[in-house]
């Protein structure tokens, strides 16, 4: 694949990394710049037996590579992180190519995926045990017992659109860290990303005597998919994507284990005495970046009554800082969403909204391909645009009459991910800790702050599990128990 679209790309060979080579013959389909919708290259397209033969190909390596050293995984990972650092600008064109999102928001996903791949080598060397003292019952007396962790075995890493290379390294990582093969599916607008990090992670593996099928990556639509997560050789099954989908892959791969990275309506808590500027400072950093497709970009804006009027306008004011343009312009804050439907979609939620009796405050249409920053007012409860995961560059401002109402109404929803507050109280936050019904409270700022280290997930349809390095690599490990009676 050559430079197209104005872009300078890396070059892809074409197939499938499957087996211990690269499986040719698929049919391709071409990835566009969401931008302009221009092809930007091709990609494979696979298929049910692709899938099969990936499967037999992991299930094969289960044991070769659960046989790895610690030592051997450790600085295959860090060989990664060095692989795809000397590539650094190759990747950021190629996933502004792939997904349309600005050049600032693709170098913080490059930035982040470096820091995964480093930080999860430092974790192989937390792996461990404990003994446990099996002479608290009587039975026990005299015996020994310590248990380790073991590689869960066969994982499926399926992936969203919106970071493939982020989130495919969240995948991937901790997977080689826990001893396990993994097979990976990206999403199919953007494959391209995960194709090349498949490339480099392969080329490494040989260098540290570990098979190729450590990584394999199949594409393709829902078929190739549930034949992934359904197949009993399967240990464990890694998603992100949303929650629709993800509900059917925990019913379709059962009794495997799943771990789900759901979707979300990320809620921003405005109280009473929060520094305005700030708080809207939040709402315009976390409610549009990724283009306002992030599972905890702010979507949910509650206010209490007291400084809403305040609130609203300070955001009205600045809301033009939001530049809409081409990703490749680094001036650009806002562009396309990822194809056409989604941005009918998004259309069609607004209009909806506004029929049920919301105010726009701005935005409302689009400018190109590109859906305006929007900041709705008033949205009724039972809209999508509310109560369902938008994934665009649009925020909903509600107010309520006190802190307590707006807490109610963040667990009201059904999703359960991320939420902020801002308060200049120490016992509002913590009373928002403690009462949240979420996976991470972050006080003043944006509910999409993530660091890679801490434990990310959520709870109610947002999903089970939790990412991170060391918490993936105790998911996609079990617990062996040994019991030793001296003789």
């Amino acid at each position: 694949m050559g430079s197209n679209a104005g872009f300078a790309l890396p070059e892809i060979r074409s197939g499938l990394p499957i087996g211990s080579g690269l499986l040719t013959g698929a049919d391709t389909a071409p990835v566009v710049f969401p931008y302009d919708g221009s092809v930007v290259g091709h990609a494979a397209v696979g298929s049910v037996e692709h899938a099969e033969a990936a499967l037999e190909a992991g299930a094969a390596a289960v044991r070769p590579v659960g046989k790895l050293t610690s030592a051997a995984r450790r600085e295959l990972l860090l060989d990664v992180e060095r692989e795809l650092r000397a590539r650094s600008e190759e990747f950021v064109e190629l996933l502004i190519a792939e997904t349309g999102k600005t050049r600032g928001d693709c170098e913080v996903e490059f930035a982040r995926t470096l820091f995964t791949w480093s930080a999860t080598a430092e974790e192989v060397a937390h792996i461990h045990g404990e003994t446990v003292p099996l002479d608290a019952q009587a039975s026990g007396a005299g015996m020994i017992g310590f248990w380790t962790r073991k590689p869960i075995g066969l994982v499926v890493g399926i992936a969203g659109f919106n970071a493939p290379l982020l989130l495919a390294s969240h995948k991937i990582a901790p997977t080689i860290a826990a001893g396990c093969p993994v097979v990976c599916k990206p999403a199919p607008a953007t494959p391209l990303a995960t194709l090349q990090l498949a490339d480099i992670v392969r080329t490494v593996a040989a260098r540290h005597g570990a098979p190729p099928e450590i990584v394999q990556v199949v594409t393709g639509d829902a078929d190739v998919g549930r034949t992934l997560v359904t197949d009993p050789r399967v240990a464990a099954v890694s998603f992100t994507g949303s929650a629709d989908v993800g509900h059917r892959i925990a019913r379709e791969a059962a009794p495997r284990k799943v771990l789900l990275e759901l979707g979300s309506n990320a809620a921003l808590v405005v109280d009473v005495d929060a520094h305005l500027d700030k708080a809207v400072d939040a709402v315009l950093r976390g409610g549009f970046y990724f283009n306002g497709q992030a599972c905890i970009a702010v979507q949910r804006v509650i206010v209490c009554e007291a400084v809403r009027d305040e609130f609203a306008a300070r955001l009205s004011a600045r809301i033009d800082e939001l530049t809409v343009g081409d990703p490749r312009d680094p001036g650009t804050r806002v562009a396309p969403l990822i194809d056409e439907s989604a941005t009918r979609r998004v259309l069609d939620w607004i209009a909806s909204a506004e029929a049920a009796g919301a105010t726009i405050l701005h935005g409302g249409g689009t400018c190109g391909r590109t859906v305006e920053p929007t900041v709705l007012l008033d949205v009724p409860e039972s809209e999508n645009a509310w109560c369902e995961e938008i994934f665009a560059p649009v925020v909903a401002v509600r107010s309520v009459p006190d802190l307590p109402a707006a807490i109610e109404l963040v667990n009201r929803s059904r999703y359960g991910l991320h939420a902020s507050v801002f308060t200049a109280s120490l016992a509002t936050a913590v009373r928002a800790i403690e009462e949240l019904d979420v996976g991470g409270v972050v006080i003043n700022e944006v509910p999409g702050f993530r660091s890679d280290i801490m434990p990310y997930g959520g709870v109610k349809d947002s999903g089970i599990g939790r990412e991170g390095p060391r918490f993936a690599i105790e998911e996609l490990t079990v617990t062996r128990m040994a019991v030793i009676r001296p003789e």
